[in-house]
C-alpha cells in the first residue's frame, strides 16, 4: 500500500511528508485505518536527538481507528473492530503484565528498535530504505501495521478522535496522579507543566479528591485553561509557586508533585523536591535527553524529610484496563477529553502544528485523516 507519511531523516530537520510503502500484516499483526493521531512532545524529542533511535523514523504513537486487515494467528481483534493504539505494548503473559504492571511489559524492549515485535523487520519503507516506526506504531500516516499487543478494542460508539488521546497523553497524566503519586482525598498536589500530559495529571488529582491542585506553567493560555480541568491555583514558575504553595498549604507544602514539563531538565527535580513537603512524593513523568545522567537535589533533605522520587511510564497504569476505563469515565462525564483538543490539523500541516505546540498555543493538537 502506498500512502503519505511524516518521516524524520536527520536530527534537527523537520518532518518530511512523502510517499511511503506500507507492508501487509504478518504473524500476530493487524492493519488499522486511523481516524486521528495525537501530537505528543515525545515525538518532538526525536527531532532534538533526545531519544536514541535509528533514523529514518516515522513518528506518531497516539492513534485510534478501525481494523481493516488481520494477519495470521491474530486472536484479539477482527476486521471492523474499533481500536486504540497503546504506545506501550501489553502481551498480558510476561512477569510484569501478569503482576499488574502492563506498562512495563517485556515487549517494551522493542519500543525504540523500530522493527516489528513479530520478526524485527520494518513494515514501512521510503526512498528504497527501511523506516523505523516510533514506539512500534508510526501513527503519522493514515494506515499502520502493528502487533496486536499494541491494540486495544473499544466500543464502536466512542468518537475515534477523542479515543486517540487515551493511547498516551491521557493515561500518562491521569495515572501519574492516581497511580504513581497515589493522590488521596484532601492532599495538596502540584503539577509542573500544563500541557497534554499535565492537564490530565490535573484531572487525575482533582478526580482523586485533592484539596488543592496547583498548576505551574509559563504560558498564560495554559494557566487559564487549567481551571477547566480542575486546577484550583496557578503560578507561572516554580520560583513563584514556592511561597504561594507554602501559603496555600498552611506551611506544609505539597503532598505530591507531578513533573509533566515538555522537556525534563536537571533543575526540575530540585524544584519539585523544594515544593514537596515532609513525606512528599515527586513523580517524574516528563521525558528528557537520554544523555542526561546528572541531577541536582539536596540529599540531606531527601533523607531527613523522607521524600520520594518516583518515575512513571504510561502513568504506571495498565493499557488493557485503563484505556477502556478512561473512556468509560469520559462516557460518564467524569473525564474531559473534548477540551484537550485545542487545534486540529492535516498531515501536511504537521510542522506548523509542532511549532504551535512548542510556542504554547495548544494543549493537545490532533492530526485528522480523511
Amino acid at each position: 500500500m502506498k500512502i503519505d507519511g511524516a518521516i524524520l531523516w536527520e536530527i534537527g530537520q523537520e518532518w518530511s511528508i512523502e510517499e511511503i510503502e506500507l507492508g501487509d500484516p504478518r504473524q500476530g499483526e493487524v492493519k488499522v485505518q486511523l481516524t486521528a493521531t495525537g501530537m505528543c512532545h515525545s515525538d518532538d524529542h526525536l527531532l532534538y536527538g533526545d531519544t536514541p533511535m535509528d533514523l529514518p523514523v516515522i513518528g506518531g504513537h497516539e492513534g485510534a481507528g478501525v481494523v481493516v486487515e488481520v494477519g495470521p494467528g491474530t486472536t484479539d481483534v477482527n476486521v471492523g473492530d474499533h481500536v486504540v493504539l497503546s504506545f506501550v505494548p501489553a502481551c498480558g503473559r510476561c512477569l510484569p503484565c501478569s503482576s499488574g504492571h502492563q506498562n512495563l511489559c517485556d515487549l517494551g524492549m522493542h519500543l525504540l528498535s523500530g522493527g516489528s515485535i513479530s520478526d524485527g523487520t520494518c513494515r514501512v519503507s521510503a526512498r528504497g530504505k527501511d523506516v523505523q516506526a516510533f514506539c512500534l506504531l508510526g501513527t503519522f500516516a493514515p494506515y499502520v501495521v502493528v502487533h496486536e499487543a499494541s491494540v486495544i478494542k473499544i466500543p464502536d460508539y466512542i468518537p475515534l478522535d477523542l479515543a486517540a488521546l487515551v493511547g498516551c497523553g491521557v493515561p500518562t497524566g491521569w495515572g501519574s496522579s492516581v497511580y504513581a503519586a497515589d493522590v488521596k482525598p484532601g492532599e495538596n498536589v502540584v503539577v509542573m507543566g500544563a500541557g497534554g500530559v499535565g492537564m490530565n495529571a490535573i484531572q487525575g488529582a482533582a478526580g482523586a479528591g485533592a484539596r488543592r491542585v496547583i498548576a505551574i506553567d509559563p504560558i498564560e493560555f495554559k494557566r487559564e485553561s487549567a481551571g477547566t480541568f480542575g486546577a484550583t491555583d496557578t503560578f507561572a514558575s516554580a520560583e513563584q509557586a514556592l511561597e504561594g504553595v507554602r501559603e496555600l498549604t498552611w506551611g506544609r507544602m505539597a503532598d505530591k508533585v507531578i513533573v509533566a514539563v515538555s522537556r525534563l531538565e536537571t533543575d526540575h527535580v530540585k524544584q519539585a523536591l523544594d515544593l514537596a513537603g515532609k513525606n512528599g512524593t515527586v513523580v517524574l513523568t516528563a521525558v528528557g535527553s537520554a544523555l542526561d545522567v546528572d541531577v541536582r537535589l539536596n540529599l540531606t533533605e531527601l533523607t531527613f524529610f523522607q521524600k520520594r522520587i518516583q518515575g512513571a511510564v504510561f502513568g504506571a497504569g495498565n493499557p488493557r484496563f485503563d484505556i477502556p476505563q478512561l473512556l468509560g469515565l469520559w462516557e460518564q462525564g467524569k473525564l474531559n477529553l473534548a477540551d484537550l483538543i485545542t487545534s486540529r490539523y492535516k498531515l501536511e500541516e504537521i510542522n506548523q502544528a509542532y511549532r504551535d505546540q512548542r510556542e504554547g498555543r495548544i494543549i493537545r493538537g490532533i492530526i485528522e485523516y480523511t
